[in-house]
């Protein structure tokens, strides 16, 4: 199972698209409202979550999380005991974390991007405590994806699709949407 996370102020693009891209590869996603069942985006779009962070059961299914950026939805996030220990959970068993925009600062703030390349919104650089900046738009370092932002948001959906369904769908999702 994906969770991602939505709390109030998260950036709508950051979340949904990368959800439409797991959903498209036939992955199973949850979204967890963090702040609520309904939760409202930075530009004021409400979006019912699938569960509650109080429905949320942290085991052996959670193969991922996601972790939209915008604000302040990432301080919510990063308030959330549920969003702590589910990142507390995929360090420590292994599972993949997605991030994207400001939300790589979370990671960086638990000193999860030590040694690790990654990226995020331009001016959180100095939250990535430890990491070497990257140069792309998206980047996978060990189990930990991180993005820019809202502009990468499909490039960031088909990186977590590529991470657990392989290159071969990531490269099948990725035609099917493009207008080459």
């Amino acid at each position: 199972m994906i969770y991602v996370f939505l709390a109030n102020g998260f950036e709508e693009v950051e979340a949904l698209a990368p959800v439409d891209m797991l959903r498209r590869a036939k992955l199973d996603v949850t979204t967890v409202g963090v702040t609520g069942k309904t939760v409202t985006g930075s530009h004021g779009i409400p979006v019912t979550a699938d569960i509650t962070a109080e429905e949320l059961n942290i085991g052996a299914d959670m193969e991922m999380i996601v972790l939209p950026g915008g604000m302040p939805g990432t301080l919510n996030e990063e308030a959330s005991p549920a969003v702590q220990a589910a990142i507390d959970y995929c360090t420590a068993n292994d599972r993949w974390i997605g991030a994207i925009c400001a939300a790589p600062s979370i990671l960086g703030h638990k000193g999860l991007l030590k040694g690790k390349t990654a990226v995020c919104y331009t001016g959180f650089e100095k939250e990535l405590t430890g990491a070497q900046i990257g140069s792309t738009g998206v980047v996978t370092d060990g189990k930990i994806i991180t993005a820019r932002g809202a502009g990468v948001a499909v490039d960031f959906g088909l990186a977590l699709v590529g991470a657990l369904a392989g290159a071969e769908t990531q490269a099948q999702i990725r035609a099917s949407i493009l207008c080459d």
